[in-house]
């Protein structure tokens, strides 16, 4: 007599279209509230591995001139550090200057701030309305507002601990995922072209970005020297690191030269500064790189301003540097290896998806 069968289970119900979406934005906000919880780690680990990427293509020719492995993966460790050292050194010295002109200016900047709220007086604001608009001149604002960003400067470097460590350990392993494929085979080999793809993109908005930076830099220190701005060298160096920020940079680096020079010109040489910014530093910075970075990333424009405020609220300060790549992280994990999310990817700006479609020449 053979033995009874129990009743097979029933078929679990296929979740409806909706109910998935709702699933995947619930886990969506739970994953970028991890991420907002250990931004701490999350903004060091981030900048290492954005420091390994661009670094890592110098172990390449080093390999082929018969270099061993762990050579090379020195020679990218060393890189490295030695880039994170010159941004170091740059930071330091344009905060050391910051705080000397606030020192040397005080009483300029506080005469300044009273002409400022006679004048506002004079067109029928407020008292209190004045008083606020001029407190952007007082000294001890000032101060205390370099003093936030030497605090978030403070806390970078607190991390510098982790990044230092997290370089190491990531170009370590660099040199051995590039064996992925042969240790695997050829079904890797779609995973293997997503990340290499990711990676290139990352080098190239650096490249970019840094490529306009340096001139925008340059163009605007000897536009302020040229007009007696003092310090067009901590300018210049803010022109340089705000020019990593997408499309607000330019703002960021043009308000405190502007104060500045309202203070030692008053108004004609303020608006000879804004003048100048605004034809350089737009025609660059939010005419033309914009185009050259949509190129390099195949990100829209839209999205690569919208992910500048995103990532800075969720991973703080450093994530308006690093938006673009992580942006590009989640287009690759999320949306790359599904083909039925080619419209997002051609809505994300990318390009390529399109051509293969045949949609676009």
């Amino acid at each position: 007599m053979s033995p009874t069968r129990p009743p097979a289970a029933p078929a679990p119900a296929a979740l409806s279209p909706t109910l998935r979406v709702l699933i995947g934005l619930a886990a969506a906000v739970i994953a970028l509230a991890g991420l907002a919880f250990a931004r701490g780690l999350v903004g060091p680990l981030v900048l290492g591995a954005v420091m390994v990427i661009i670094c890592h293509p110098v172990r390449h020719p080093l390999e082929r001139a018969g270099w061993p492995r762990w050579a090379a993966t020195t020679a990218v460790i060393v890189v490295a550090y030695l880039i994170l050292a010159f941004l170091a050194l740059l930071l330091t010295f344009a905060g050391v200057q910051f705080a000397r002109l606030v020192g040397d200016f005080s009483d300029q900047l506080q005469a300044t701030a009273k002409s400022v709220i006679a004048w506002l007086g004079s067109l029928g604001l407020d008292q209190q309305g004045a008083d606020a608009a001029a407190s952007v001149l007082d000294p001890a604002n000032i101060l205390a507002f370099a003093a936030s960003l030497g605090g978030t400067v403070l806390s970078v470097l607190t991390a510098f601990f982790f990044v230092l460590a997290y370089v190491i350990f990531m170009a370590a392993d660099g040199a051995r995922y590039t064996r992925a494929e042969h240790a695997f085979g050829a079904e890797v080999r779609p995973l293997v072209h997503r990340f290499v793809a990711f990676n290139s993109g990352v080098r190239r908005y650096y490249v970019v970005n840094a490529s306009f930076g340096a001139v925008v830099a340059i163009i605007d220190g000897l536009a302020l020297w040229a007009l007696g701005i003092p310090a067009p060298a901590v300018w210049a160096i803010l022109a340089f690191v705000t020019n990593f920020i997408p499309n607000i940079g330019f703002v960021i680096g043009l308000v405190p030269p502007a104060l500045l020079a309202l203070v030692v010109g008053g108004w004609p040489l303020m608006l000879a500064v804004i003048a100048i910014y605004c034809v350089v530093n737009v025609t660059l910075q939010v005419l033309v790189q914009p185009k050259f970075v949509s190129d390099a990333v195949n990100l829209s424009l839209t999205l690569s301003f919208f992910s500048v405020i995103f990532w800075t609220f969720i991973i703080g300060p450093l994530g308006a540097i690093l938006s673009i790549p992580l942006t590009l992280l989640a287009r690759a994990l999320v949306l790359e290896g599904d083909p039925g999310k080619r419209w997002l990817r051609w809505l994300s700006g990318d390009t390529a998806v399109a051509r293969q479609s045949g949609a676009v020449p």
